[in-house]
């Protein structure tokens, strides 16, 4: 496997070339790597249709069948590591050790699905607690939706492609996939796996395309359900463009740390570091505000800047590099503004933050407000900062004080301060003595406010993408 120069849609099994094509850029070198197609509405009609009878075959196929299926695609992903890994690199500029480990676990979460296929759960209802239905008896099941639309971002290309994919096959439903248009050439290779198994035609098909053609496929009606993750503003005016379809989002977040008196500092400092610069802070859940108790504040300080400025930046090919580029020159750019404009409204710059190109300098600032974008904005890249507190329930209303509220961690010893702290914050996970970067393939993953609506994590999401169908018997006395 490798990259192809021009690289087709896939409407279901068929790989088809259209006229209009879009460069797909390495963002470390700002040089085009391929070309890839672009889906015209006549494409999407087809797909649609198709997705649409596949979904009669799937709905009836085996739980075996389908767990098969997934396993299939982890073990060929695990057979082709390395070019999904270099794919990875280059199309997204991650660096190669973190693409790597996006393809251990995207194996991880087709492996997990797999499993999830062949315990998809029943339920055996007894109706008699009522009086008069003494001789009835509820038989429940989940049963897939049908077609599902899914749209995926450009920081990991092939992992939230597979938390998209592999819930929705688990189940049984038809995938229609939009790779983020930085981004397909990994979501495409994947595509080549999918035609070595023995599925319904139509059963994924994947089609870069313009928003506007996206957002008609959002709006159709036969398509049963959108599956977004990306920006909160898009979610959000996707989910209103959705109509009666059920709409899942994963969206985005200024992830908060609190570090109290008694926490490990060196743990701490070392977590944070990796949280919040790995992939040059483009993740949802990146480290972007610290709260420190007043106690603390300077020997964390202390203990982080060095690590920061130790951390290897350059090109994501390099084993070494721990911080490649931001995804192009325009984000590097709005980052690097954000954090001047910072500056000029009283926080202090401690390290980094300038710019080359797409790459930023890993930055700390320090004395941040509260109002300012830097903090109460999602920055996207890569910049901590850090406040003061001196009463925990002060930090916790500072990490309350967002419109976000995905995850949060809290560095402490303390037992009561962990529960008060699972208690008091707004958000969809409470990370005790972990950084809240911190995500497990298998576990229910979302958030409150404005960071989205439902939960992935492969059991969570066969919930949010198949309904409870139920069964009465009247038996015979």
């Amino acid at each position: 496997m490798s990259v192809e120069t021009i690289a087709p849609i896939l409407v279901g099994s068929e790989w088809r070339e259209t006229p209009t094509r879009q460069a797909v850029i390495d963002p470390y070198t700002n040089n085009p790597v391929a070309e890839v197609c672009l889906a015209r509405p006549q494409d999407v009609e087809e797909a649609v249709t198709l997705s649409l009878q596949a979904f009669a075959g799937l709905a009836r196929s085996s739980s075996h069948a389908r767990a098969t299926a997934l396993q299939h695609v982890a073990v060929k992903l695990k057979e082709h590591k390395e070019d999904f890994a270099q794919t990875i690199c280059l199309e997204a500029g991650k660096p190669i050790t973190d693409a790597r480990r996006e393809v251990d676990r995207a194996i991880q979460t087709f492996s997990i699905a797999g499993e999830e296929a062949k315990r998809i759960p029943g339920e055996v209802i007894p109706m008699d607690i009522s009086p008069g239905m003494e001789h009835h008896l509820g038989l429940g099941q989940r049963v897939p939706v049908g077609p599902v639309l899914c749209i995926t971002p450009f920081n990991f290309p092939l992992n939230l492609v597979a938390h998209k994919v592999a819930p929705c096959l688990a189940v049984g439903n038809p995938i229609l996939l939009k790779p983020a248009p930085q981004t397909p050439l990994t979501a495409l290779k994947l595509g080549r796996l999918f035609q070595e198994l023995d599925l319904p035609k139509g059963t994924l098909s994947i089609l870069p395309c313009e928003n506007v053609l996206a957002e008609s496929m959002v709006r159709d009606p036969r398509i049963q359900a959108l599956s977004f993750t990306g920006s909160a503003a898009v979610g959000w005016s996707l989910k209103d463009k959705a109509g009666k379809k059920r709409v899942l989002l994963e969206l985005g977040g200024n992830a908060a740390v609190i570090i109290e008196p008694d926490a490990d500092l060196h743990l701490a400092a070392q977590r944070c570091v990796a949280g919040g610069f790995a992939y040059s802070g483009q993740t949802c859940i990146s480290v972007q505000r610290m709260y420190l108790h007043d106690d603390v504040y300077d020997a964390f300080l202390d203990r982080l800047i060095p690590l920061v400025e130790a951390l290897p930046a350059g090109n994501p090919a390099e084993d070494a590099t721990v911080v490649g580029p931001l995804i192009d020159e325009r984000a590097a750019i709005r980052v690097e503004t954000w954090i001047k404009e910072a500056v000029r409204q009283g926080a202090r710059l401690r390290t980094g933050g300038t710019r080359d190109r797409a790459l930023i300098r890993p930055a700390v600032l320090t004395g941040v407000d509260q109002r300012m974008k830097i903090s109460c904005e999602e920055v996207f890249g890569p910049v901590i900062t850090l406040s003061r507190y001196q009463d925990l329930n002060e930090a916790f209303d500072m990490v309350n004080d967002s419109p976000y509220g995905l995850q949060a961690g809290i560095f402490t010893r303390n037992v009561d301060s962990i529960f008060r702290a699972y208690q008091a914050l707004d958000v969809g996970t409470v990370l005790a003595n972990e950084i809240p970067t911190f995500r497990a393939d298998h576990m229910p993953y979302g958030g409150m406010k404005d960071s989205g609506l439902g939960r992935e994590g492969v059991k969570y999401a066969v919930q949010e993408l198949s309904d409870q169908k139920l069964l009465v018997l009247h038996l015979s006395p």
